[in-house]
């Protein structure tokens, strides 16, 4: 069976019409969906606590900034909009005290709702849209009068309008543009996190990483080694992305076809598929979940380890020098490379000449 996606002729902007919408957080996400439901023309204001350094950046724009108490509690919708592991807090101080019966309360990412961080009451409606796209997109192809394809989920329908808002609310950010499929907070949250483990983030990391080291334990050059792991990576992905593999293999050579279709399954085989089934079943059961939550109650010792670690990869400080040349590609340098780099040299790979 198919799946349907809903697009603007589905939505109905009159479903929100004449209600208050708080938007907290003015991050990635927060800022693209304050500007572009404001530019829908709803009455948007935007919650951020007294310190925060995005105040002056969402005034600039024109937007009303609350603080997040004030802002819900003048709100009908209440979009949360900051990292999953503060949500839970932000709800018991700014939100729950402040939601009145028929208030709707939404998230971009079902977590705290999927496993069970935050209880919202019986009176109110609760929903999802989650953009399938980076906030600065989700704003850019807004304004280009284009869209980004989401998801939207009812998780709770107090008030039998839920549905309606909702996909009033994807529409206003332009999502109904490019379609919106219709899910759960559930699976929305494991797959999105199995998403990010297994292949986006965790799969695609290791396999640069290992890719890399193989080639220069074998004494490649570190530069050749990176081109033909990480550089030449967009192009592929590029190519998946505007007609999925066949087109990607169409627009390859035909050596590199073959070597895909034989090599392929000897890398990611049977023990991988036995990997990400183990994964999944960690985010399915909870175990992924409590992991993180206290990691971050323990103030993220591992994590920052972690990330140190791979801040001091061969293949970063390699990238880092030939990246610096490219001066086409609109090269970025992560917040704490630049100190990380500094301390390693200038990038440049040293090697002895045989």
């Amino acid at each position: 069976m198919t799946a349907r996606m809903y697009y603007d002729a589905d939505a109905d902007p009159a479903a929100l019409q004449g209600q208050k919408i708080a938007i907290l957080g003015y991050g990635s996400q927060g800022h693209a969906h304050a500007l572009n439901l404001r530019d829908s023309g709803y009455d948007v204001r935007v919650g951020l606590p007294e310190t925060s350094k995005s105040r002056a950046a969402a005034e600039a724009e024109g937007l009303r900034v609350l603080n997040p108490a004030e802002a819900s509690a003048e709100a009908d919708v209440i979009m949360v909009l900051i990292p999953d592991t503060r949500q839970r807090a932000l709800y018991d101080t700014a939100i729950a005290p402040n939601l009145k019966p028929g208030d709707m309360l939404m998230f971009a990412h079902g977590f705290n709702i999927r496993y069970e961080l935050i209880h919202p009451p019986a009176g109110v409606d609760v929903s999802m849209v989650a953009p399938k796209g980076p906030g600065h997109l989700v704003r850019w192809t807004y304004a280009d009068g284009q869209g980004v394809p989401c998801l939207f989920a009812v998780h709770q329908d107090a008030t039998g309008t839920a549905r309606a808002r909702t996909l009033a609310y994807a529409r206003g950010i332009g999502g109904t543009r490019a379609g919106v499929l219709e899910t759960t907070f559930a699976e929305e949250t494991e797959t999105d996190l199995f998403g990010e483990q297994a292949v986006l983030c965790g799969g695609v990391s290791s396999l640069v990483k290992a890719g890399f080291e193989t080639l220069t334990e074998a004494g490649y050059q570190p530069e050749l080694a990176y081109f033909e792991v990480m550089h030449e990576l967009k192009l592929i992905v590029d190519l998946m992305y505007q007609g999925g593999l066949s087109y990607m293999r169409y627009s390859v050579s035909d050596t590199a076809e073959y070597g895909d279709y034989v090599s392929g399954p000897k890398v990611v085989n049977e023990t991988s598929r036995q990997a990400m089934r183990a994964l999944l079943k960690d985010i399915q059961d909870g175990t992924f979940a409590k992991r993180w939550i206290e990691e971050n109650e323990l103030g993220l010792p591992n994590f920052l380890e972690y990330r140190d670690e791979d801040r001091h990869h061969p293949v970063e400080k390699v990238g880092a020098q030939l990246r610096s040349k490219m001066s086409w590609l609109g090269a970025k340098t992560a917040p704490g490379m630049e100190e990380v780099l500094a301390s390693e040299g200038d990038g440049t790979v040293e090697r002895t000449e045989s």
